[in-house]
């Protein structure tokens, strides 16, 4: 493996160590729950898909051949952490801000919106 490889894969693994570290003290140190969910759901996504980045050209580097698997967990990781994050944020907003539970999701309007429901919208049938 030449020398350029090898630096690219110790860069990329080296900033996915910063961001899990960073991400992991912002889970410790952060002190309001929407504040520790930002901390590690940016963080450790960087992280991991720096790991994975570095796996990508250490193989490339190694047989010659390409390899998806990594590029597509990547590409998974980055659409889906932040959809994640926003629901567990709605979540929290839904149960802290009114001081009460959620409301049921078989009604017409679902707890995922935080809004007042629109006065033209029906009402929801018990299931």
């Amino acid at each position: 493996m030449n020398f350029v490889a090898e630096l690219l894969i110790s860069v990329f693994l080296v900033i996915s160590g910063i961001f899990g570290f960073v991400g992991s003290y912002g889970l410790i140190k952060l002190k309001d729950s929407l504040q520790r969910l930002h901390a590690p759901t940016k963080a450790t996504t960087l992280g991991v898909g720096g790991v994975l980045i570095a796996s990508m050209i250490y193989f490339y580097a190694k047989t010659g051949h390409l390899s998806i698997h990594e590029l597509l967990i990547t590409l998974f990781l980055f659409l889906t952490a932040p959809i994640t994050a926003n629901f567990i944020a709605k979540a929290y907003l839904a149960r802290n801000v009114n001081g009460e539970d959620l409301p049921d999701s078989a009604t017409t309007y679902g707890w995922s919106v935080y809004d007042d429901p629109p006065e033209n919208m029906p009402e929801a049938k018990d299931v």
